[in-house]
């Protein structure tokens, strides 16, 4: 016999309540933990919120937060989140460090690959999963991280504000700038360090998006050596000689071409 989860609202007098405050507007701080909670929808109430607790709860829908654009920390804990895509609520939450959402469906059942997906959709996170957020992970994230799906009811009321109109190459520049002043906006936050300047290319050159690229490869490969044992390193270090050999057989041969076809422009 299925068992049905009566819903549980948070109200506003639960809020006021708890949070000791005269007003939504001027909550800061609010613990629901272990409330039975099921809707969370005066929460779009309450813009100003920054450390939020809905641990061990029955939440599904994290709509609600899309305007809870201050919230440093948030624990979500042991909920019944489904997907990752609701994580596409959180998205403008530029000051967001801390971010709890183990125990959930979304999470799945490789713990790495989740890691990895929910970091490359939010670099800004300092710790996860009460986890420290490392250097290597994020570069690593931006390499092997998988997009995530915008949910059907945020899609649905963003068709308005997308961008028409426009190639679709204007189209991935215009993304790319915008996700540069982004991640400059989160390293303006204190204790972390934004990129001076003259050091950012233009991403309007395929030039440079290709250069990136390479770089942000290499970073990753490296990372990926440390896991190897020394039987699988002396594999990679076989292919390398082999791929280094064969580079260099094609650059004579280029050469070679190179040096033929100036000695018949001299004979002409």
């Amino acid at each position: 016999m299925q068992v049905i989860v009566p819903a549980m609202k948070l109200t506003c007098k639960q809020v006021l309540t708890e949070a000791k405050a005269p007003d939504l507007e001027s909550v800061r701080k609010l613990n629901c933990w272990g409330c039975k909670l099921t809707d969370i929808s005066i929460l779009s109430q309450m813009p100003n919120i920054e450390v939020l607790t809905l641990s061990v709860n029955s939440i599904s829908d994290l709509s609600p937060l899309a305007g809870c654009s201050s919230l440093c920390e948030l624990y979500l804990r042991s909920n019944m989140i489904p997907s990752l895509s609701e994580l596409h609520y959180l998205r403008s939450m530029t000051r967001l460090r801390v971010l709890w959402l183990a125990d959930n469906p979304c999470c799945g059942t490789d713990s790495s690959r989740y890691r990895l997906n929910v970091l490359h959709f939010l670099p800004g996170l300092q710790k996860l999963d009460n986890q420290v957020v490392t250097e290597e992970e994020i570069a690593l994230a931006h390499m092997v991280g998988e997009e995530i799906r915008t949910p059907t009811k945020a899609a649905q009321t963003q068709v308005s504000v997308s961008t028409n109109g426009l190639p679709d190459a204007d189209k991935e520049n215009n993304s790319l700038s915008h996700n540069v002043e982004d991640t400059n906006n989160i390293r303006q936050e204190p204790g972390m360090k934004q990129p001076s300047s003259d050091k950012i290319p233009s991403l309007n050159s395929q030039s440079t998006r290709s250069s990136m690229k390479r770089t942000h490869t290499l970073e990753a490969v490296l990372l990926l050596l440390r896991d190897l044992d020394p039987d699988e390193l002396r594999v990679v270090d076989t292919e390398t000689q082999n791929r280094l050999r064969t580079y260099t057989l094609d650059s004579m041969e280029t050469l070679r071409d190179s040096q033929t076809q100036k000695t018949a422009d001299i004979a002409q």
